[in-house]
């Protein structure tokens, strides 16, 4: 089966209070909120693949991962390192990449590669 990841959502506690942590240390723009009157959904402004969405969820699932590739991952990990949650530190990959992943609040593991 091919497959093409187009849309990514991750379910919240909190909706703004996400929103701020994705603000503050990642530097992400909202770029859509929905329903407009009192909103439960926004995704964030992109450049290519996918759509990197948040929804807040009274039942939120257990935690997930994913992995964001980039190119200056060591620039990122010096800016993020002593201001969040920390589940692996920036290192060497088996398989031939630099890794880290921090925990956003609501404990969704979040990979940052540079390959």
């Amino acid at each position: 089966m091919k497959t093409s990841l187009d849309h990514v959502r991750v379910n919240v506690k909190d909706l703004q209070k996400a929103i701020d942590w994705y603000e503050t240390y990642l530097g992400f723009k909202v770029d859509t909120v929905w329903p407009p009157d009192k909103p439960n959904y926004v995704h964030f402004q992109k450049e290519e693949g996918a759509i990197f969405a948040l929804m807040e969820h009274p039942d939120y699932p257990s935690p997930g991962r994913f992995n964001f590739y980039i190119e200056y991952v060591d620039d990122l990990w010096s800016e993020l390192k002593d201001q969040v949650d920390v589940v692996e530190e920036l290192g060497e990959t088996a398989y031939g990449s630099r890794k880290f992943t921090i925990r956003d609040p609501d404990g969704n593991e979040l990979g940052f590669v540079q390959s």
